[in-house]
């Protein structure tokens, strides 16, 4: 596993959760039962993910804020468990952490795709409120639940964790500043999670999304083109999964075709084009 990490099998970097694959060549898909929580698992993206891990032989947690919700999906879901979590309060990261730990202590991978996306004007101090609710959620939500969870991680011989970040970490979007902010420090709190464990059992992974036809932010009523269909990206990520996260072309990053424009675009000479090309496309 570290040996992947450190990229002595460049070509390879592999998800325990859902395959294994060698020096050069790729082995056949080896579905192995992991015990997953997904955090923001009720809908979306997080849903979708959690149906397709369970789908490879996984016993999927999904968490959420809302209870009625979470009966709803256990009931369209057999085998899918809600558990009812608010990642913006710290006691309800805590608590739920402790009694997951105590009451599934197979758990093994921690997935943090909780997280909400709004418009904000910087003209006046009124964005506030707005800026600091999504820093709470996507970034504190992402931070605390990965501390509330990585000791126990450490304990198992095959466990992971994976953040969710977006496109807009690497080119920002000017409607959604701090989103966008919030997701550029996911990024980079994820760079450091995964080096500072590369010594531990604990694989660390970043989903970095496109614009993805979702209620995130009306994304689903959308009749350009560009969100991405949530089944279509869902399907290649998790096509991803299987040949190693993007076979080791960032270094733990799972990026679909779509995202590359935007991920790729300081590095390939673009930033300022792309930058522009958002803010007039909003």
């Amino acid at each position: 596993m570290r040996e992947i990490l450190r990229g002595t099998l460049a070509p390879c970097l592999s998800a325990p959760f859902l395959g294994s694959c060698a020096l050069g060549t790729m082995e056949d898909m080896k579905t192995t039962e992991h015990t997953i929580l997904i955090t923001g698992g009720t809908s979306g993206l997080g849903l979708g993910l959690a149906q397709r891990l369970q789908a490879e032989g996984n016993s999927v947690i999904v968490a959420g804020r809302r209870r009625e919700l979470l009966a709803q999906i256990e009931r369209d879901n057999p085998g899918i468990t809600g558990v009812e979590l608010d990642v913006s309060d710290p006691e309800s990261i805590e608590r739920v952490s402790r009694e997951l730990i105590a009451t599934r202590p197979e758990l093994d991978v921690v997935i943090t795709m909780a997280g909400i996306m709004e418009p904000e004007d910087l003209h006046t101090p009124a964005f506030l409120e707005t800026a600091e609710r999504i820093v709470t959620t996507n970034l504190l939500g992402t931070i605390r639940t990965v501390a509330a969870f990585t000791e126990h991680l450490q304990s198992k011989p095959d466990a992971a964790v994976m953040t969710v970040s977006s496109g807009l970490a690497f080119v920002p979007l000017a409607q959604t500043p701090t989103y966008s902010a919030t997701k550029a420090a996911v990024h980079s709190f994820t760079e450091i999670l995964r080096v500072q464990l590369a010594d531990t059992s604990v694989e660390v992974l970043e989903l970095v999304p496109p614009a993805v036809a979702t209620t995130l932010m009306g994304q689903d009523e959308d009749t350009t083109g560009r969100a991405m269909p949530v089944d279509e990206y869902l399907d290649e990520v998790m096509q991803l999964l299987r040949d190693g996260a993007a076979r080791g072309e960032r270094g733990g990053e799972v990026l679909v075709e779509r995202v590359k424009f935007l991920r790729n675009a300081a590095v390939e000479g673009r930033y300022d084009q792309v930058l522009g090309m958002l803010a007039a496309s909003h």
